[in-house]
C-alpha cells in the first residue's frame, strides 16, 4: 500500500469530484462502473432507502452513494443528537431529523470542504436549523467527550486508514448506552493484494475492507458491547453493481454493524 497521506488525498480528490458533480459511481464514485451514468432512483432502491422518505429530503443531498441505509437499524427517537461519520452531502443527517424531529440534534463531519459546503448549502435552502456540518477527520472528531446519543456512518469507515483510532474516537464521543448505526463493507476473505493496492478500489470503498472478524475485534478493544455483524440481503447484487466483471462479491459483502458503549 502506498503512503498514508498519498491514499487520504486521491479519496479526498475524488469524493471532492463527487461533490461538484464531476464523478458519479459506486460507494465513494471512485470506482469504475462502467459508462452508463447513475440512476440514483435505482440506486438508492439498491441501497436499502425508502424513496418516500427522500422526497422529504434536499435533492442534491442524494447522489446514489453507500453500502446500505444505517437508518434501518438506528432505532432514532425523538430529541436525540446524532452524529454521522462522512456525512457527504447531508443524506442520511436529514433523514436522521426526520427521525429526532426539532428536538433532536444532528451533526456530519466530512472531510472533504467541497462536501461540507454542498450539505451546507442544502441545509439552509431546506430551513433544517438543526442540522450542522463540521470540516473534519473521523479519526480525530470535531465533537465533545460523550454527547452523542447514536453514531450513524454510511460506507465510509471501510476508507479510513486507521479504523482503531476511528472506533476509539466513536467510544469517546458517545453518551454511556450511545449505540453505533453503521452500514459498511467488510472482507469476508483474504483480499488479493491487488486489490488493496488499487486506489480506484480503495476509493471505491472496496481495497480497504477490514476483514469481518478483525472489525469485531477492534470494536471489542475500543470497549464496545452487543456488537452484532450482519451481512445485507442484497449484498452480492450491489457489490456486483459497483464492479460488475471481477467478482468482487466473492470477497467483500455489506454489512450492518450495531454495537452499544
Amino acid at each position: 500500500m502506498k503512503r498514508k497521506e498519498e491514499v487520504r488525498k486521491f479519496i479526498r480528490k475524488r469524493y471532492t469530484a463527487v461533490a461538484k458533480n464531476e464523478s458519479r459511481g459506486c460507494c465513494g464514485g471512485g470506482c469504475s462502473c462502467g459508462s452508463a451514468p447513475l440512476d440514483i432512483t435505482e440506486a438508492s432502491k439498491l441501497i436499502g432507502y425508502d424513496l418516500k422518505e427522500l422526497a422529504g429530503i434536499p435533492q442534491e443531498a442524494n447522489m446514489g452513494l453507500g453500502c446500505g441505509n444505517p437508518l434501518a437499524i438506528a432505532d432514532l427517537r425523538e430529541g436525540e443528537t446524532v452524529l454521522d461519520l462522512g456525512s457527504g452531502g447531508g443524506l442520511d443527517c436529514f433523514l436522521a431529523r426526520q427521525k429526532v424531529g426539532e428536538t433532536g440534534h444532528v451533526i456530519g463531519v466530512d472531510m472533504t470542504p467541497d462536501m461540507i459546503s454542498l450539505a451546507r448549502k442544502n441545509a439552509e435552502e431546506a430551513g433544517f436549523a438543526n442540522v450542522e456540518f463540521r470540516l473534519g477527520e473521523i479519526e480525530h472528531l470535531p465533537v465533545a467527550d460523550g454527547t452523542v446519543d447514536v453514531i450513524i456512518s454510511n460506507c465510509v469507515i471501510n476508507l479510513s486508514l486507521d479504523k482503531e483510532q476511528v472506533l476509539r474516537e466513536a467510544y469517546r464521543v458517545l453518551k454511556p448506552g450511545g449505540r453505533l448505526a453503521i452500514s459498511d463493507v467488510l472482507a469476508t476473505a483474504q483480499l488479493p493484494q491487488d486489490v488493496k493496492d488499487d486506489l480506484d478500489l480503495v476509493a471505491g470503498c472496496i481495497g480497504g475492507a477490514e476483514y469481518v472478524e478483525d472489525m469485531r475485534a477492534i470494536l471489542q478493544k475500543a470497549g464496545f458491547k452487543n456488537i452484532c455483524l450482519t451481512p445485507k440481503d442484497n449484498s452480492k447484487e450491489l457489490i456486483k453493481s459497483w464492479v460488475p466483471d471481477k467478482n468482487i462479491e466473492d470477497f467483500v459483502a455489506s454489512y450492518f454493524i450495531s454495537a452499544r458503549k
